[in-house]
């Protein structure tokens, strides 16, 4: 299975030592995830995380001792961030045994060599009181991504999931809008569940739609059936992109010519609009998307 990783094509792939690994086998866990970050890096996938075990389970401090050396880790998912607490014993860890690659250390582009950055932070949110805690969370050490854990979640309210996730709307809410208030640039969405019934590829493309609308940028994914379909509703369109390049360069040309607001194709375009469009063309870019789309049906307003 760890073999097959290398294998696919994603943003970010991580490896379990928490709730998929039984308490006798998780020292083995570790040395075989240290061996898989020290193979050559797989071309298809852009970020290698790690999700140790979390804080409050005493398992934390053996998990980053043996990961932290291994020279294609990225990033370090940190389960059950109940509070600022528990990012700050995993920064200090990092400081104290790789100081390098501290969060707060300086960018690629200055002191550490570029195959060696600061290590990414991804917080999972799983409970009442971390969801109670998210400002002080996202403001305690320097975080890349905020993560639902529905199943959890779940668990701790003592709720029942249903199709319609409407028990989850004011955690995901909450969470994707703390995220863009702290400028964490990345916010993901709960798993789904189902990846094997019939019905499995219009349960996850329904819950991706509704994930994106409420400002999730990613979602988990637990099987590589679910890749495709979950890379499409997260990428621009080639419909957005097109708009969205016409509107970029418009709003320059309209800029050269001293113009504030303008229209395109019968709709006022201004500030909030050209922003919009100028987040889905760096998305784009992103996601390797071709945004070499000309201009056009832009007219003065």
């Amino acid at each position: 299975m760890l073999q097959k990783s290398l294998t696919l094509t994603v943003d970010t792939i991580a490896y379990d030592l928490e709730d998929s690994v039984t308490l006798a086998q998780k020292p083995a866990a570790r040395k075989h995830i240290r061996h898989i970050l020290s193979q050559p890096r797989a071309p298809g996938v852009r970020e290698n995380a790690v999700r140790i075990n979390s804080v409050a389970s005493g398992l934390a401090l053996d998990d980053l001792r043996e990961i932290l050396p291994s020279p294609n880790l990225d990033a370090i998912v940190l389960p059950k961030c109940n509070s600022p607490s528990d990012l700050h014993f995993l920064a200090d860890v990092i400081k104290h045994l790789l100081p390098s690659r501290h969060p707060s250390s300086p960018s690629p582009s200055s002191n550490p060599p570029p195959h060696n950055p600061p290590l990414h932070i991804l917080a999972l949110i799983e409970s009442a009181l971390a969801l109670h805690s998210l400002p002080a969370i996202c403001t305690s050490t320097p975080l890349s991504a905020l993560i639902f854990a529905a199943e959890d979640f779940a668990l701790d309210l003592s709720l029942t999931r249903t199709p319609s996730l409407t028990e989850f709307l004011y955690a995901r809410s909450a969470i994707a809008t703390a995220a863009r208030a702290f400028n964490i640039p990345s916010t993901i969405d709960l798993v789904c569940t189902d990846y094997g019934s019939p019905a499995a590829a219009q349960i996850l493309e329904d819950e991706c739609t509704g994930g994106k609308g409420l400002g999730f940028n990613g979602k988990q994914v637990i099987h590589p059936s679910q890749l495709a379909i979950v890379q499409s509703a997260f990428s621009p369109s080639e419909k957005e992109v097109a708009w969205a390049v016409k509107v970029v360069e418009g709003d320059e040309r309209a800029e050269r010519e001293g113009r504030g607001a303008w229209t395109l194709e019968g709709k006022m375009i201004d500030a909030p609009v050209v922003g919009k469009a100028r987040a889905i063309v760096e998305r784009a870019g992103a996601c390797g998307v071709d945004v070499g789309v000309g201009m056009e049906g832009a007219s003065e307003g």
